[in-house]
């Protein structure tokens, strides 16, 4: 059963929304096979990265990537994610309860989705038709209905949940919950959970093999990535983390990222202002990379030739190239920086950053 996108703590906001049309304007529906602006929008390799405390998104060019434009958002903008057409960018706000949603061709916030409190996390479903958004100070996941911004189920998790990804037939959904230590599986038909898997301590972000076999999940305070096999959904190898010249409590891992081919894996370090590269086969740690100040998200190029590196404390951007393993350039993006992005290809994915 639908719900109206509304809960309790909500009502006095959205009680002047009109009945059957509330909740803002109609939603962007792009037209034909990449949406109506996909000439100017879709494959520009233009970066963007959201900021939290600066309530904004920086635009940077992808070749000099020098700052280009700013795009003021609702507060607190964390986690985004394209539609398959790069049309349309989603970005949660965790301070405004809404997810924004930006034209990517005028580089504007064009309509919002209101959400439960604080998301963090999102991401969508292989048909665009569904949101999956991790509220974080609520203890559930939301599944919502993008074109109509109605709620389809409301999936209580363990607290602050945050990392969301979706297999490639939209049926399953994996959720980690940072205070519970654990990542749920959960039925997007049904909206309940199927299984639980208990990780190390504050589970932050997930990727998948390709082949779909196993699921890498940074775990921040134990330090540590948990590999689960995904068949019997049981811990198969947990790996460690120490740079050079750190101790072990500043190792706090978050982002990560894998290679279109599966073979290796990149890891933010956190307070260790590192970033470990693994061979996936091997499980070795190939080389540790100095970058910023404590790293967060990350993301590559389409051609895998670049890795862009948010540091959250340094307020800058790291230019890694991955043959080299070495930072090209620091660019100054805003205060806190959080989620990269770049608009450099055209396709689903199947987790937001």
């Amino acid at each position: 059963m639908t719900q109206p996108l509304w809960t309790p703590n909500r009502r006095s906001l959205l009680q002047s929304a009109a009945a059957g049309a509330a909740l803002a304007t109609a939603p962007i529906v792009p037209t034909g096979p990449f949406g109506a602006h996909s000439a100017r929008a879709a494959g520009t390799g233009r970066i963007y990265i959201s900021h939290e405390k600066s309530h904004e998104l920086a635009v940077l060019d992808g070749t000099t990537f020098n700052v280009v434009k700013r795009i003021k958002t609702s507060r607190r903008p964390r986690g985004m994610v394209f539609n398959p057409a790069h049309t349309l960018l989603y970005v949660a706000c965790g301070d405004e309860d809404v997810v924004d949603v930006i034209d990517v061709a005028k580089e504007t916030v064009v309509d919002s989705i209101p959400t439960g409190p604080s998301p963090e996390v999102l991401t969508i479903s292989p048909d665009e038709k569904t949101m999956f958004i991790a509220n974080e100070e609520d203890s559930s996941m939301w599944i919502i209905s993008i074109a109509d911004k109605v709620l389809l189920h409301e999936v209580p998790s363990g607290a602050e949940p945050e990392g969301v990804l979706v297999t490639p037939d939209g049926k399953t959904v994996y959720l980690t919950s940072e205070v519970a230590d654990m990542i749920h599986k959960v039925d997007v038909a049904k909206g309940i959970i199927l299984d639980n898997v208990v990780v190390g301590t504050r589970p932050r972000r997930m990727r998948v093999t390709p082949d779909q076999k196993e699921l890498w999940i940074t775990c921040e305070l134990s330090g540590e990535v948990y590999i689960v096999d995904v068949a019997s959904y049981k811990v198969t190898d947990v790996l460690n983390f120490l740079p050079p010249g750190f101790r072990q409590v500043d190792v706090t891992p978050v982002g990560l990222e894998m290679t279109a081919d599966g073979k290796k894996v990149w890891v933010t370090l956190g307070r260790a202002n590192h970033v470990a590269v693994v061979d996936v086969a091997t499980r070795k740690i190939d080389q540790y990379i100095l970058v910023g100040s404590r790293p967060w998200g990350i993301t590559f190029t389409s051609d895998e030739k670049t890795a862009l590196i948010a540091n959250c404390l340094s307020d800058d951007l790291s230019i890694v190239d991955i043959a080299s393993k070495r930072v090209q350039k620091s660019v100054p993006t805003g205060r806190v920086p959080y989620t990269p992005l770049v608009n450099d290809r055209v396709g689903w994915a199947p987790v937001g950053n």
